[in-house]
């Protein structure tokens, strides 16, 4: 731990070695999280507000309005009831999704309007089953 004063006449890197090579003699650093391996991110480009975004994406924060947030979270989950694999699946996934809009309609949330309407289920589940060629699940 360093809690030491760096003493009088020796150099600021000296001691900071030192202290790295004590504390590596102790363990100090083994079996930390990552040990061996790749730092992620290391393939993108610079991206000077990297940290800020890490922490917002760690947090489930958004520098959107809630409104927007909603209106990405409805299309997501119509693209996603649109590769369900099974019926129940895609109602599933639409009742959460309009769930969360009837909540929004009921108190509308910062930011621009909303303009959305929960989905009506029974026809994106016909749309789902006119892409299967009208198969029904087994």
């Amino acid at each position: 731990m360093v809690t030491e004063r760096k003493p009088a006449g020796v150099s600021f890197e000296t001691w900071v070695d030192r202290q790295i090579r004590e504390a590596e003699e102790r363990g100090a650093f083994a079996d930390l999280p990552g040990a061996g391996k790749p730092i992620p991110g290391l393939e993108r480009p610079y991206d000077p507000m990297w940290w800020i975004k890490g922490k917002m994406e760690r947090e489930g924060l958004s520098a959107l309005p809630p409104s927007l947030v909603l209106r990405k979270v409805a299309e997501d989950a119509l693209e996603e009831a649109s590769r369900a694999r099974s019926e129940a699946e895609v109602r599933r996934v639409l009742g959460e999704v309009n769930d969360r809009i009837r909540e929004a309609l009921a108190r509308p949330p910062a930011g621009p309007p909303l303009n959305l309407v929960p989905f009506d289920v029974e026809a994106v589940v016909g749309e789902w089953h006119a892409g299967r060629g009208g198969r029904r699940e087994v």
